[in-house]
């Protein structure tokens, strides 16, 4: 603890955010390139040293939060990064990504700003490749055995990488043509810029893992075929299976689902197509569903230049404030939260129908109308009440010319014959059964992740991989070392 009274006399300082004007007119993450480091060690300095450090319950992952907050403290960025690292293979995704539930159970926050735990984060990593400290490690020794890991999420980049470094031989199987999963083509380059993805592969690569691209198995390749070649197999496909919106006129031309339309928007940066087939410029946008995929609708929108952007969420808007009678410390809040993207709606007044920020709160759709051509024009929409009921009298229409559907996922897509071929069984939600161990009803195939958990954090991801990836050793061995961070049947903290 380097400064036993900052927490007193150091104010809460986030990374800031470029100016709404300029980042809209670009593709960058939208902070001040450069400005989070002059301010880190003094945030740093808030950590309180506290007896139980309630931040460690709060992140999966067991990061070792007040361990790592005291050397940035002391600016020793490299005995900062192991410690990082020595929990988490990714800090670069989580520090941008995460929407940090270890803040929420930071000990500091029970009256006052908790600590910049995130920034903090992202700060070490960020340190780390601009001072070499991220080196390949590669096996010292080769365990002889093979392990087939069919998703390139984090949750499949995590496991692979834990398996190469104990020794094992592994293939990572991914059906789209780039690495990443969600994190290439579902999250906006304005988020996570994509070289942070490319630099932690080629570190892979480096260390041993194989990656297949453009393989989707049990089309381009049979899943008991795949199962046959290796030891062990690891299923971490993620829950692509996205909800439906079962309302008149969903068949109208102009109503996609998110994640038909984000993977797009993501291809034009990645150069495959000049501009996107689905591009919301000169559109009236409605996004229906007001989570984070939402949320990343809103600003590819506002980017593409839409005319109107609008997102609708079912629930009501939550206070500013924790309601300790509903979400006590240390558990996650619902709080009224601006992201970037509704900080960037708000100011430019995208959405003329909502309040600030682009979002109606408790707003239900009923149904679509459109044009003689069979193409959507308007949302008609209902306020409803916190048991989801319509309030009498509250109807309105917003014009729409561009509908997506942001209403999460229900588990893994089964359309590609994997979960058929291999024989898989899935619980009543949709996801796929597993033991104590990850293991599946068939032998040597293990699941984790959202295909297993359902959908959820890309910490908790990563802490899956990390914990499948000991269970495979384990059964490949008969032992293991790997740390394994969380258990299958583990869940966030709740009241």
């Amino acid at each position: 603890m380097a400064d036993p009274k900052g927490f007193m006399t150091t104010p809460r300082q986030d990374w800031p955010r470029r100016p709404v004007e300029e980042r809209v007119r670009d593709w960058d993450e939208v902070y001040v390139p450069g400005a989070l480091l002059p301010i880190i060690s003094k945030q740093a300095d808030r950590c309180m040293d506290c007896g139980i450090p309630f931040c460690h319950e709060a992140c999966p992952l067991g990061n070792l939060i007040p361990e790592w907050n005291d050397l940035v403290s002391r600016e020793d960025w490299r005995a900062a990064a192991d410690r990082l690292h020595a929990t988490n293979n990714f800090p670069e995704y989580t520090g941008r990504l995460c929407p940090a539930p270890c803040e929420s159970g930071c000990v500091l926050a029970i009256n006052q700003p908790a600590v910049t735990i995130k920034n903090v984060e992202v700060a070490i990593a960020d340190r780390a490749w601009e001072l070499g400290f991220t080196p390949p490690r590669p096996p010292d020794r080769l365990s002889g055995r093979t392990v087939a890991v069919i998703g390139s999420g984090p949750t499949g980049l995590a496991a692979a990488q834990q398996l190469t470094r104990a020794g094992h031989t592994v293939a990572v199987y991914e059906k789209d043509d780039r690495l990443g999963g969600l994190m290439r083509y579902g999250i906006p380059e304005f988020k996570m810029e994509k070289h942070h993805l490319e630099r932690r592969i080629e570190q892979m690569r480096a260390e041993g893992t194989k990656f297949r691209t453009s393989t989707a198995v049990g089309r381009d390749i049979g899943a008991a075929e795949l199962r046959s070649r290796y030891d062990a197999v690891v299923v971490a496909t993620g829950a692509t299976a996205w909800r439906e919106l079962d309302v008149p006129g969903r068949e109208l031309t102009g109503i996609h689902q998110a994640m038909e339309y984000l993977p797009l928007a993501n291809r034009v940066r990645e150069g495959d197509l000049a501009v996107s087939p689905l591009s919301a410029a000169g559109k009236h946008v409605v996004i229906v569903g007001g989570g984070d995929t939402g949320a990343d609708c809103l600003g590819t929108a506002v980017r593409e230049g839409a005319a109107s952007v609008t997102q609708l969420d079912i629930y009501a808007q939550p206070g500013g404030e924790r309601d300790e009678d509903v979400d006590p410390w240390p558990t996650y809040p619902k709080i009224y939260r601006l992201s970037a993207a509704h900080e960037e709606a708000g100011e430019l007044r995208t959405a003329p129908a909502a309040n600030a920020d682009a979002r109606l709160f408790a707003a239900s759709t009923l149904r679509f109308t459109g044009d003689a051509d069979g193409h959507v024009r308007s949302l008609h929409l209902v306020e409803v009440d916190a048991q989801r009921r319509p309030v009498p009298d509250t109807g309105r229409t917003l014009p729409a010319e561009l509908v997506l559907l942001a209403l999460g996922f229900s588990g893994p897509d089964k359309e590609d014959g994997l979960i058929d071929q291999l024989g898989l069984e899935l619980e009543p939600r949709g996801t796929l059964t597993r033991d104590a161990r990850f293991a599946t009803n068939v032998p040597g195939v293990f699941a984790a992740g959202d295909a297993a958990r359902g959908q959820s954090l890309i910490v908790w991801a990563i802490a899956e991989g990390r914990a499948v990836a000991a269970a495979v050793d384990r059964h490949l061995t008969g032992s293991s070392r790997l740390p394994a961070p969380i258990g299958p049947y583990d869940r966030p903290m709740v009241v």
